[in-house]
C-alpha cells in the first residue's frame, strides 16, 4: 500500500530534498544539489517567491520506506491575468513502480482541481530561472547544476497516466575550437557603429553591481513572450543578486549598453560545477566548498542566459556578446560549451549559434494533464 505524506517538519523537508541521494546514488550523470541550499528554497524567509506562490511537498511511501516525491505549486502572479490557470508540479523523484507515480501526481491533481485549476503542468519550478523538463534523451551525458536528471522510466510512467506533452526542450554542447568567430567579429563592428552601442566588461562583481537590477528589468521585458513566463519581483531581485552574482565569475557576465548608457542586452554564463557538486555529496563542509571553488576555474562552460532587449532582437547584437565572450574563453583556456535548456521552437535563438558546430546532447519535455 502506498501512503502519502505532506513534508511539513524539518526532518520531513530534509528527506524531501535528501530523497534523490539513495536513488541515483549509482549514477555518473546525476548532480546533486547542495542540500542546505535546496532545504532554503521551500522556506519563505529565504526564498521571496513564496510570497506570491504556494508550494507543498509530499513525500510517498510504500512499506514505511519513502519511494518517492513531488511538489505542487501555485504560482498566484501567473494565475488570472497570465490565464494560464494550472497547478505545477516540480521535484519529481520516484522509484519503478507506476503506482506510486500516480499516488504523488494524483495528489497534485487533487490540489489543482481544489484551487479550481484548469490542468496541471511538469515538471517545472516556480518561474523560468529554475529548473524544467523530464529528460527523454540524453541519458548518458551528466547533467548540470540548473538542470534534473532522471530514469527513462520517468517518461515511461507518464505516458502510461495519460499525460501529454507540453513543451519540448533542447540542450546542445560545442567544442570552443569549433567556435567561427570571425563573423561575428566582423558583424560586432558594424552593429557598434549603426546603433552607437558598446560591450561592457568587469573583473569584479561590485562594478557590475550596479547594472543588476536593469539586468532583470531585461531579461523581464526579453522572455516575456515566451510560454510560462513569470516576471521577476523588485523583492526576488536582491534575492537573486545575493544568491547568484556574488557566486559567478565577473568576468563571465556581459552587458551591453546604448549611448544612452541603458542596457539593451546581457549574457551570463556560469563554469561548469557538476563534477564539483558530485564530490561534494550535497555538503559544502567540511571540504565541499574547496571542490566548488576549484570549480569556478573550470575549463567547461554554461550558457544560462542571455537576454536582447524587443527593439534590438534581429539586429545582430548578439554578435557583440558573442564577441567579448570568445575573447574571455580564449584567455581562459575553455575547452567546452555548454548551453542549458532552450525551448524547442525558439528558433530564433537556435539560429544564433548555427556557426558553432552545435551538438544535441539531451531533450527534456514538460508534461501537462488538464483537469
Amino acid at each position: 500500500m502506498i501512503t502519502i505524506k505532506e513534508a511539513v517538519s524539518k526532518k520531513e523537508i530534509k528527506q524531501f530534498v535528501t530523497f534523490p541521494f539513495s536513488l541515483y546514488k549509482d549514477s555518473k550523470y546525476w548532480v546533486p544539489p547542495i542540500i542546505s541550499e535546496e532545504i532554503k528554497i521551500f522556506n519563505k524567509n529565504t526564498n521571496p517567491v513564496l510570497q506570491n506562490a504556494d508550494a507543498q511537498l509530499f513525500l510517498a511511501y510504500k512499506n514505511n520506506t519513502i519511494v518517492g516525491r513531488v511538489a505542487a505549486i501555485i504560482n498566484w502572479t501567473e494565475i488570472g491575468p497570465k490565464g494560464s490557470n494550472k497547478v505545477r508540479f516540480g521535484w519529481m523523484d520516484m522509484i519503478d513502480d507506476i503506482e506510486v507515480t500516480k499516488a504523488l501526481l494524483d495528489t497534485v491533481e487533487s490540489i489543482g482541481k481544489a484551487n479550481n485549476l484548469n490542468y496541471m503542468e511538469g515538471p517545472i519550478g516556480f518561474s523560468n530561472l529554475d529548473k524544467v523538463g523530464v529528460l527523454t534523451y540524453g541519458y548518458d551525458e551528466i547533467g548540470t547544476m540548473v538542470s534534473w536528471y532522471n530514469h527513462p522510466y520517468y517518461v515511461e510512467h507518464l505516458n502510461q497516466l495519460n499525460f501529454k506533452v507540453e513543451k519540448e526542450y533542447l540542450e546542445h554542447k560545442h567544442q570552443f575550437s569549433d567556435i567561427e568567430i570571425e563573423n561575428s567579429n566582423l558583424l560586432e563592428k558594424v552593429i557598434k557603429e549603426r546603433y552607437n552601442l558598446k560591450a561592457l566588461n568587469f573583473t569584479s562583481t561590485k562594478d557590475l553591481m550596479p547594472y543588476a537590477d536593469k539586468m532583470f528589468d531585461l531579461f523581464n521585458e526579453s522572455y516575456a513572450s515566451l510560454s510560462s513566463f513569470v516576471a521577476i519581483t523588485d523583492i526576488q531581485k536582491a534575492f537573486l543578486k545575493k544568491k547568484f552574482l556574488n557566486f559567478i565569475n565577473p568576468e563571465y557576465i556581459k552587458f551591453v549598453v546604448n549611448e544612452a548608457d541603458e542596457l539593451i542586452a546581457f549574457g551570463v554564463v556560469m563554469p561548469s560545477f557538476a563534477e564539483a557538486l558530485q564530490k561534494t555529496k550535497g555538503k559544502l563542509f567540511p571540504f565541499g566548498f574547496l571542490h566548488i571553488l576549484k570549480a569556478k576555474n573550470s575549463k567547461k562552460i554554461n550558457f544560462y542566459l542571455i537576454g536582447i532587449h524587443p527593439e534590438y532582437q534581429k539586429k545582430g547584437v548578439h554578435s557583440i556578446l558573442f564577441s567579448a565572450f570568445h575573447k574571455t574563453f580564449k584567455e581562459k583556456g575553455i575547452l567546452e560549451c555548454r548551453r542549458t535548456p532552450e525551448l524547442a521552437n525558439n528558433l530564433a535563438v537556435q539560429k544564433l549559434w548555427r556557426n558553432f558546430n552545435p551538438v544535441l546532447i539531451k531533450k527534456r519535455c514538460t508534461y501537462r494533464k488538464d483537469l
